[in-house]
């Protein structure tokens, strides 16, 4: 079975996650948003759903929210019908920020739009390598593995709530799915740049309670080659590429 990497205008990573894929040893088509348009069914041809990163539609409107009004005005039924199927879904960077903003993650136990992506805490665009540790959760995604290194590129990447409650419901649903850590692997607590962005609770990916829908700000996809990780001490692809992997195994359940 085959993923679909939904792409939009403004989307740059697409076929990089095609190669994260191959090198994890899928197969991927990459489908303009548009062709989603004239028949919604075409998701049904594909085991596995990913909408990579970039700045889609120019992040006009705040990054990710036009992309988001396509799934939630265009392509809802269909989705949800993925969804509910239990078929694995990815969203990277500002995939992530779409599946947010269109109210797929966290999911239908929580109240809408009680989560957001905002700014970085130091008002900067991020662009540096992060370590991220696994925690337990319902993800999928995230089976088997301890920690992943791969780099951020993002202005908008603050993983914030409307309230504690509310994190501490993702926490007890089991959908925070990964955390910065410091070198020494533990949670970054807050402090730069180990947490790139200011992200309450050093979240860097959250999952919703199924497990199969996962959106996270870095870029696993960019550390999958051993040759993109070798230059960093004692770092390797095998994290990222694995995450890759337990979407494809759980696509062909």
């Amino acid at each position: 079975m085959k993923a679909i990497i939904l792409k939009a205008p403004g989307t740059n990573r697409d076929y990089d996650v095609q190669s994260a894929i191959e090198q994890a040893g899928g197969q991927a088509d990459i489908l303009p948003i548009s062709r989603l348009r004239s028949d919604a069914r075409l998701l049904r041809n594909y085991g596995m759903l990913v909408i990579p990163g970039g700045f889609s539609y120019g992040d006009a409107l705040g990054a990710g929210r036009l992309f988001a009004l396509d799934l939630s005005r265009f392509f809802a039924e269909e989705v949800g019908r993925f969804i509910e199927s239990g078929k694995p879904v990815l969203g990277i960077c500002n995939g992530f920020q779409v599946l947010v903003r269109a109210g797929i993650l966290p999911g239908k136990q929580f109240e809408p739009h009680r989560f957001t992506l905002a700014h970085n805490e130091n008002g900067s665009f991020e662009c540096r390598w992060v370590r991220l540790m696994a925690p337990a959760s319902n993800s999928v995604w995230t089976r088997g593995i301890d920690f992943i290194f791969c780099p951020i590129a993002h202005g908008e990447g603050r993983f914030s709530a409307d309230s504690a409650e509310a994190i501490e419901k993702l926490e007890k649903k089991g959908c925070i799915a990964l955390q910065y850590t410091d070198s020494s692997g533990e949670l970054a607590h807050g402090s730069y740049p180990e947490n790139p962005n200011g992200s309450i609770r050093d979240i860097a990916g959250i999952c919703n309670p199924e497990g199969n829908v996962l959106g996270l700000m870095p870029h696993p996809e960019n550390a999958v080659f051993e040759w993109q990780t070798l230059a960093l001490a004692d770092r390797t692809a095998d994290g990222a590429r694995k995450l890759f992997e337990n979407g494809l195994r759980y696509a062909a359940l």
